[in-house]
């Protein structure tokens, strides 16, 4: 315990001293890509209400339908509606209107089966608004539709002929020594994670940009309260699956840092 506080509380330090992004990145335009409802919230919640301040132009868009979260409880269809409406009411929280928000509806679990119609869409909104900067999951994020969709955005990207600044967020890295503790039935998994993340210096190695959300982090916090079936057990049944479960709570207190970080490169793929 000693060591993972110690650990921790270094590369706080370090996350501080990253470069935070400037009054004209902030001003940007951008597209924020989530796998799920709640991943835009938990990854970079507080850098959109950043943004919205800034007057930023900001898009919201769903990779997949989220039906898969809770089914043994709620029918997929109804589960769908709901969680869309929970991110529509999450994303007014963070100040991005509602037609700002787009659902591509992709099922819960398979979008990895749905590339090339994904990266078709991915395109068409690219094109369409015309984003200076675009949002991804961190590319060593282990969940498969986080994975599926940072391949889907920079495969849409190689055919997007302006600039783009890419921003990758971390949501399931962070699910690692010595962030979290492990869950009783991912020990294993978190084992893995923790030695490829090198004890968590990859994160200090490879993020090299930072926001600030100290101010703000009630508001990212009640935005993510909007996300329900997240946040909340609709049913009273313990095996209601909750985000404040996974590591006893030690995953979710990431999101609220008083910084929130990302890795920085261009579409061409050079770091900046």
């Amino acid at each position: 315990m000693i060591l993972k506080k110690q650990l921790r509380d270094r590369y706080l330090r370090q996350i501080n001293q990253l470069k935070p992004l400037s009054a004209e990145d902030l001003a940007a335009s951008a597209i924020v890509f989530s796998p799920h409802q709640d991943d835009e919230t938990l990854g970079c919640g507080g850098t959109i209400i950043r943004k919205r301040e800034a007057e930023a132009e900001v898009k919201i868009v769903f990779m997949t339908d989220g039906s898969r979260s809770h089914d043994r409880f709620i029918p997929p269809a109804e589960l769908i509606v709901l969680r869309q409406q929970e991110a529509v009411q999450a994303a007014q929280t963070l100040n991005v209107e509602a037609e700002n928000v787009v659902f591509l509806g992709f099922r819960d679990g398979e979008l990895q089966q749905s590339l090339k119609m994904a990266i078709a869409q991915v395109q068409e909104l690219l094109i369409q608004n015309q984003p200076q900067q675009v949002f991804i999951p961190y590319l060593r994020e282990t969940h498969p539709d986080h994975l599926a969709t940072s391949q889907i955005v920079l495969a849409a990207l190689t055919n997007y002929h302006s600039e783009v600044t890419i921003y990758e967020y971390p949501v399931w890295y962070w699910h690692h020594f010595p962030w979290t503790r492990s869950d009783r039935h991912s020990h294993l998994n978190y084992l893995k994670s923790s030695i490829k993340a090198k004890l968590g210096w990859q994160l200090i190695q490879e993020f090299n940009y930072r926001v600030g959300i100290e101010s703000i982090k009630s508001q990212k916090q009640l935005a993510l309260a909007q996300h329900q079936t997240q946040m909340k057990r609709l049913i009273d049944d313990p095996s209601w699956g909750l985000l404040q479960d996974v590591s006893n709570g030690e995953w979710l207190n990431c999101f609220f840092q008083s910084q929130e970080i990302f890795r920085r490169t261009l579409n061409t793929g050079a770091k900046l």
